[in-house]
């Protein structure tokens, strides 16, 4: 009889030539088990998905209610279902104003196309700027505003007219004109190895977005809810997109994704045609159930409040003669070593050692720390006595 990871490698697609093979039975608060009693604190959180920790009380509950109730019933948009209500209701009032329409899909990169179709609609426009080294999701849009050409062209042709510049250099906004519809980027680079923006920066781009009647799209898919030690990460800013997007830590581990707008944005695809965007799953209600217990456990339990100072906590004991910079904001976070070879070798010492860490897409020198906001100082230090005994070892 095959094993799990025989057939794993067997019958599932596979993302990589060299997966990690690290086989999950079960997971809970912090922590990772194998089946064999492999126990691992859980540095990634399914790649900042579960903020709240995995298998929150009060999400299952809301899973198990919603549950006896109903699964799918129809295409998104077409009845009122009250998990998708609720949802919309509560998390746009954590939102300015501006941002009071909601569509629900069921990932980041579906929020992506979305989010691009009501910009083009909208403005009459087809132009589109993204940065360099960004990840907005690997469907054909989404990758069409991935700023680096090894991953985009094996898909070529991708969608035209899309311009790229470096994040956080001032001097380029000015490629934005009265002929873009829309500049995507996301309020922190993540897979460029956690890249926080100056504030002035995403001010001027606000700016420059007024001036030529450009949308501003911001991608928090992973800075997203409570990351940063803010619910969105644009509240640093104090500026406003036109269009937010979100997921991952959206759905406290269940699949959901949305695009916000004000309602005169997103108003384009409601005619001409009708239904000009349509997603069977999206708000999926066992989805919007969890997801809104998440928002509601991250608002009650105050989840953000600690952030900043476990940011800290985190920076004061990772000193090492190997380590380059840490460097983020708030629970989104890396330790920027010297090479591939580093990270991966320290990778699997902490695997090793009960320990759950990775690294990044466009950024393979450096460690990402992306734990959940219920991580605690006894656990922090912990984790960092591990990475360190990991550079010790190199």
């Amino acid at each position: 009889m095959l094993s799990n990871r025989q057939l794993f490698l067997l019958n599932t697609a596979q993302t990589s030539t060299s997966p990690r093979l690290i086989e999950i039975e079960k997971a809970e608060g912090l922590y990772l088990y194998g089946p064999e009693g492999q126990k691992y604190m859980d540095l990634v959180s399914g790649f900042a998905v579960s903020n709240i920790g995995h298998r929150h009380p009060r999400v299952l509950a809301a899973i198990q209610d919603q549950l006896e109730r109903y699964l799918h019933v129809t295409v998104y948009g077409e009845f009122i279902q009250a998990p998708q209500v609720a949802l919309a209701t509560k998390l746009l009032a954590q939102l300015p104003s501006t941002l009071n329409n909601v569509y629900f899909v069921n990932s980041g990169a579906e929020a992506t196309e979305g989010a691009m179709k009501i910009a083009k609609k909208y403005t009459g426009r087809s132009a589109f700027i993204a940065a360099r080294k960004a990840y907005h999701g690997s469907t054909q849009g989404a990758l069409s505003l991935m700023g680096d050409e090894k991953y985009r062209a094996p898909y070529a042709p991708l969608l035209p007219n899309v311009t790229y510049i470096d994040y956080n250099d001032p001097e380029q906004l000015a490629k934005i004109t009265t002929e873009t519809a829309a500049i995507v980027l996301e309020a922190v680079q993540g897979e460029a190895g956690i890249r926080v923006p100056d504030i002035g920066y995403m001010q001027q781009l606000r700016k420059r977005c007024d001036e030529t009647g450009t949308l501003l799209i911001l991608d928090e898919i992973q800075t997203g809810l409570g990351r940063t030690g803010k619910l969105f990460a644009f509240e640093h800013y104090s500026i406003v997109p036109d269009i937010l997007l979100t997921a991952k830590g959206l759905g406290g581990g269940m699949p959901i994704g949305a695009f916000i707008a004000r309602r005169e944005i997103m108003a384009v695809i409601k005619e001409n045609p009708i239904l000009g965007h349509i997603t069977t799953f999206g708000g999926h209600p066992v989805s919007c159930a969890a997801a809104l217990a998440s928002l509601e456990v991250i608002l009650d339990e105050k989840l953000m409040d600690t952030v900043a100072e476990k940011h800290e906590i985190f920076k004061t004991h990772l000193k090492h003669p190997i380590i380059k910079e840490v460097r983020g904001i708030g629970l989104m976070m890396c330790i920027q070593l010297a090479s591939f070879k580093q990270v991966e070798s320290v990778c699997k010492y902490c695997a090793q050692n009960g320990l759950m860490i990775d690294w990044f897409l466009h950024h393979e020198t450096a460690l990402r720390i992306s734990p959940p906001l219920i991580i605690e100082e006894k656990e922090i230090i912990e984790a960092c006595r591990i990475i360190k005994q990991g550079l010790d070892n190199l």
